[in-house]
């Protein structure tokens, strides 16, 4: 495994599955934010709040608005890849988190992604306030403080 990038303390794996690849043999673009997707259920998981628990509990319900991929390199069926994630920025109802997805073997970049989530409330279908006590973990977790944008 290949060392954790500067500015990054969470990753999670991934295992490319035949049913993620395309006729040529390599994964398929829109599986990238199948991953990502994966590694941001994880990285809530690793701040100790469970995705249910986070909708149920502190109702904080992320919903992907904007995502921008950057393709550098092509997975193949059966290679493992590592997601790295982290917090870039939290608004009042919004966050932007940064994903690097790379190889295992060799820590060679294949997808970069910069992903807006909004916290989503799905009784008023419009977006909520970002919770205090996620915004607390994931400050603590991230090592940093984030000014509250007015």
């Amino acid at each position: 495994m290949c060392g954790m990038p500067e500015g990054f303390r969470f990753s999670c794996p991934i295992r490319v599955r035949y049913s993620e690849i395309d006729r040529q043999g390599i994964v398929y673009n829109s599986r990238y934010l199948e991953y990502v997707d994966v590694a941001l259920t994880e990285y809530f998981r690793a701040l100790g709040v469970p995705y249910q628990e986070m909708i149920e509990r502190h109702g904080f319900d992320p919903s992907l608005v904007k995502a921008t991929l950057e393709f550098k390199r092509v997975a193949r069926l059966d290679e493992d890849l590592r997601v790295y994630g982290r917090i870039t920025s939290i608004g009042r109802s919004s966050f932007s988190m940064e994903f690097r997805i790379v190889r295992e073997e060799g820590g060679e970049l294949v997808t970069g992604a910069e992903i807006v989530y909004v916290n989503f409330d799905t009784a008023t279908q419009s977006s909520r306030p970002v919770p205090e006590e996620i915004r607390r973990r994931i400050e603590a977790f991230e090592r940093t403080a984030f000014p509250v944008a007015q």
